[in-house]
């Protein structure tokens, strides 16, 4: 089992930033690929930036893509979102997410990850 709970969300001004973290506990963290996702009010959850179990690979959903930036610190079981120049339409709950550690690359599909946390609440003002 993966136990993991993110934090860093809150409000700021279009244009702002904020890192998101995702503090993982259970089973060998650094064999899991990872994933953020988001759930904006009325709409599905969409991915956002995921990250190979190394770190090695990495991979965005077009509106990320360039603002986003996805890490992780295997040492300190974290996984990390850089969002700049934050826009209103990133207005969304974030959520991040694990694979089982049988796959080593992350994956756009959220129906391939396998635990999740409670998410973070992310507002962007215009």
């Amino acid at each position: 089992q993966v136990q993991l709970v993110e934090s860093g969300g809150g409000l700021v001004q279009a244009g702002g930033s904020l890192r998101l973290s995702c503090a993982a506990s259970g089973r060998a963290f650094s064999n899991n690929p990872m994933g953020w996702f988001r759930q904006a009010p009325g709409k599905g959850r969409e991915f956002v930036a995921g990250i190979s179990n190394t770190g090695g690979t990495t991979g965005y959903a077009d509106p990320a893509s360039g603002r986003f930036t996805i890490s992780r610190d295997n040492a300190k079981n974290t996984v990390y979102l850089q969002m700049n120049k934050l826009k209103p339409e990133d207005t969304a709950v974030y959520y991040c997410a694990a694979r089982y550690f049988v796959y080593s690359d992350w994956s756009a599909r959220d129906y391939e990850y396998h635990y999740w946390g409670q998410g973070t609440q992310v507002n962007v003002s215009s």
